[in-house]
């Protein structure tokens, strides 16, 4: 899916389902169709699935933060 259906498809508040992908001190990036997003101050091994919630988008920087859901 592209950057651009996933905004169209989903909204701040909506809680989706991804896998973390990588995992930094800051936090955990989780991908979900296709999509990357990062979960500021989360802490899951790489491959775990995970449900997270959409706090922001950011359409001009093609990103959005997520956090547990």
């Amino acid at each position: 899916m592209s950057w651009q259906e996933f905004i169209a498809r989903h909204q701040v508040g909506d809680v989706i389902e991804g896998v973390v992908t990588e995992q930094m001190p800051f936090g955990a990036f989780v991908e979900s169709e296709g999509c990357t997003g990062l979960a500021h101050g989360h802490s899951w091994p790489v491959g775990t699935r995970v449900s997270v919630k959409i706090l922001a988008i950011d359409p001009e920087k093609q990103r959005f933060s997520l956090d547990a859901a």
